[in-house]
């Protein structure tokens, strides 16, 4: 696996960064602090050294820092492109070939993720019979955390390259997935991807195994490193998608206790400030180290939501309430950034929403809240309602209503709907409403396979390019360049037939 493995290896560690200009130049940045992942890792400061890199690496505009965290929201009915600039719209179109460059960025760097986490558990395990007291706790922790981080980028890359795993109960489990590395593998290895299933099976033992460590030593309490409040806000999302909705409902109630989080911001002010730095949202459990000093310039999700034109749909402008606190971080503006103007004037630019108000004024220093506390409320009661075990219809509201008080003219549970199907259909609507902006739409359009338009234009009229459609059996393309690769990954059969006309 050249592509994934080669250039997954060598210097892996980053203490502190500078980017001082647009595009890639931020790879030939000096690195401090950095330690050679091939067999270097033989004690607990290395092994975090290492540790700090591989969040570095998941944090970069190529994963988490942009392409895997906005891709599901671009690519569906939520986000308008204004055509202004060509960043990312070849996804926006569904026009995208097995050349896309945000497919590739994502494969790749998924998978130093996944391999540099391997290492680092390995290393880890090595060195715990034989470690000192301090050490050891070090190590566990620092184990702990790589099982998240490699839980995490498995479950992007399984659902972007992957069929979903479950469409409304019919099980998808034994389709292609994506490549399981649970020990690292050397370059060149010849590999074969796992079923969908399996990738999934992976990722919940990871997640079982970091929180083993986080309960046996404790986390850092850190907002930009994974510890067990984060760990099971993901396992939430994955038993979410794997429709094991008690599970589900449950992993989500213990990241809130986790947290120490029953209720959320309903002020608007309060609201915009969530969203003022890079660790002001007292609501999210994890998020990316991202400030005046380390950002992705003109490759942040800042830039791609500004002067990149994307901003909301019409069709998600259309289902926000006119009393609704979460457009107190939405206004439009010229061309030329210089005023704001009025929804709807002619090819208007987006403010940036949630990555519109960092402090410093720069939207490129607005960092990413990846893990957060509304998306757990919104689960428990898609969880409460879809229950196999029983549907609880009144638990769904309850849970619903923490989060829907966003709108300020939603104030009890008397104020949601009160039979299944309309209340399933306001939960889908408020995920639209509260997720914007945080990569969770298309995967949600794929598992409930409900008709959709795409491809929005001419706002702020609601119309679309590609209309009436179901996504339940959308599969991206592997990158060509690893198919052509040789080592064993085989391409998405079928996957051209599968893109929305």
């Amino acid at each position: 696996m050249k592509n994934i493995f080669a250039k997954a290896l060598g210097v892996a560690a980053v203490a502190a960064m500078t980017m001082t200009s647009c595009g890639d130049s931020f790879l030939d940045t000096d690195i401090y602090d950095a330690v050679d992942m091939e067999g270097a890792l033989d004690n607990a400061n290395r092994v975090e050294l290492a540790l700090n890199g591989t969040y570095y690496r998941f944090s970069q505009y190529y994963f988490a820092g942009n392409y895997a965290t906005v891709t599901p929201d671009i690519a569906s009915d939520i986000t308008y492109w204004n055509g202004s600039n060509s960043h990312q719209n070849a996804m926006y179109q569904f026009n995208y070939l097995d050349t896309e460059y945000s497919m590739l960025y994502i494969w790749s760097y998924g998978y130093k993720v996944v391999d540099n986490s391997a290492r680092i558990i390995q290393a880890c395990d090595e060195q715990i019979p034989t470690a000192s007291e301090a050490d050891k706790a070090t190590l566990i922790r620092a184990k702990a955390e790589a099982h998240a981080l490699r839980a995490y980028a498995m479950s992007v890359m399984t659902n972007v390259f992957g069929h979903q795993v479950k469409v409304n109960g019919q099980d998808y489990s034994s389709t292609p997935g994506v490549v399981v590395v649970d020990t690292p593998v050397e370059p060149g290895t010849t590999v074969s991807r796992s079923t969908v299933g399996d990738c999934y099976a992976q990722i919940l033992s990871d997640l079982d195994k970091a929180l083993a460590g986080f309960n046996e030593v404790g986390d850092r309490r850190s907002l930009f490193a994974f510890g067990k409040a984060s760990t099971l806000g993901l396992m939430a999302r994955v038993k979410l998608m794997l429709e094991d909705f008690d599970g589900a409902a449950q992993a989500a109630a213990d990241a809130l206790a986790a947290k120490g989080i029953s209720t959320l911001t309903y002020d608007p002010e309060a609201y915009e400030a969530l969203y003022a730095g890079n660790n002001t949202n007292t609501e999210s459990f994890l998020a990316l180290a991202i400030d005046e000093k380390t950002n992705w310039s003109a490759n942040s999700c800042g830039t791609l939501f500004t002067s990149y034109c994307y901003g909301p749909s019409p069709y998600l402008v259309g289902l926000m309430g006119e009393n609704d606190i979460r457009t107190a971080i939405w206004y439009w503006t010229d061309q030329k950034r210089s005023q704001i103007v009025p929804y709807g004037d002619a090819v208007p630019w987006f403010g940036g929403g949630k990555f519109g108000v960092p402090a410093s004024g720069n939207c490129a220093e607005a960092t990413n809240y990846l893990i957060n506390a509304p998306e757990m409320f919104l689960i428990e009661a898609e969880a409460k309602l879809r229950s196999a075990s029983g549907k609880d219809l009144d638990g769904a509201r309850r849970a619903l209503l923490v989060v829907a008080k966003r709108n300020l003219d939603i104030t009890s549970t008397a104020d949601l709907p009160s039979d299944e199907a309309a209340l399933m259909s306001f939960i889908r609507d408020e995920r639209a409403r509260e997720l914007f902006q945080e990569g969770h739409r298309l995967w949600d359009l794929r598992r409930w396979n409900v008709t959709t338009g795409l491809t929005a234009y001419q706002a702020p009229t609601v119309k679309w390019r590609i209309n009436n459609v179901t996504l339940g059996d959308l599969v991206l393309p592997i990158p060509v360049d690893e198919v052509n690769a040789g080592f064993g990954v085989a391409q998405n059969e079928g996957w051209e037939a599968t893109r929305p006309q």
